[in-house]
């Protein structure tokens, strides 16, 4: 930060929330910084104070609640990685928090940034989005919780109100019987911001698929539920016609851009593509 920038490091929530109700509109919130400090160091934020929340403990750590887990904000990605609560409840947060970054950035992002930064690549909001997600949010207020499929309006747009933080996400748990899968296609598999990422979780019985839900990043202004393709393939028996149906449903259903990633055509052809690797591996 600069000699004209001033950093407030509140020691409690409740500080923290009356610096938000007082200053919210000048304010940006920083706790690891690896999305922040970017834009920081390009000129691109015109934020002249910061609240320096990586000093508060009680948004740390993951709990296990019976049906679901409650991770805090500040839970980084290293933490995730490691949990074997996570590992056992949620596998395919792991698999996407290994691909951010080099062990650096795992060390000091978290999940409450990634989920706040409200990037449509953001690698573990697919997870999330399938993963029944609740964001559990706090002001001085009060608290609420909010349906991570509901939290994002628009492009980089929230729910969030300007006096609010993000505390926790609650994750509904992987339930007995079903599969899960996450794939992240970049330049590289990590340290690369995602062309495509896909998150998805099925149950299967005698071919016939009971439950399923899909989700991906990098094919629309936001993170996106494919729930045209859950229609198609929920209570249907999952055969070689079904998957190329799904593939050609898929395709049509997200609403990629060309940038300097990729181009439509590509996003367009590896969702499809990897939606069928998951239903074969369903197989």
């Amino acid at each position: 930060m600069t000699a004209t920038e001033i950093t407030h490091s509140p020691k409690t929530l409740a500080e923290t929330y009356a610096l938000l109700a007082d200053r919210h509109e000048n304010c940006r919130i920083i706790a690891g910084g690896t999305d922040l400090m970017v834009l920081h160091n390009a000129q691109m934020l015109q934020s002249t104070e910061y609240i320096d929340i990586w000093g508060l403990d009680e948004l740390r750590g993951v709990t296990d609640e019976t049906d679901w887990i409650r991770i805090g904000a500040l839970t980084t990605y290293s933490e995730l990685i490691n949990s074997p609560v996570i590992r056992r409840a949620i596998p395919p947060l792991v698999e996407a928090s290994k691909t951010i970054g080099a062990v650096q950035i795992q060390n000091r992002g978290t999940i409450g940034g990634n989920i706040v930064n409200a990037s449509p690549a953001g690698d573990t909001l697919p997870v999330l989005a399938v993963f029944d997600a609740e964001i559990e949010l706090g002001s001085g207020r009060g608290r609420r919780l909010v349906d991570f499929n509901q939290f994002y309006t628009a492009y980089r747009e929230t729910v969030l109100e300007p006096d609010e933080l993000l505390l926790a996400v609650r994750v509904a748990k992987l339930r007995e019987g079903e599969s899960s899968f996450f794939y992240k296609a970049g330049t590289r598999r990590a340290q690369a911001i995602s062309k495509v990422v896909i998150a998805a979780r099925a149950s299967l019985k005698n071919h016939v698929i009971e439950s399923i839900k899909i989700a991906l990043g990098s094919v629309a202004a936001t993170v996106i539920r494919a729930r045209i393709t859950e229609g198609l393939l929920l209570n249907s028996s999952l055969s070689n016609e079904l998957i190329e149906e799904a593939r050609r449903t898929i395709s049509m259903e997200i609403m990629p851009i060309t940038d300097v990633r990729s181009t439509e055509h590509y996003r367009r052809t590896v969702t499809a593509n990897l939606l069928a690797k998951f239903l074969r591996q369903l197989i």
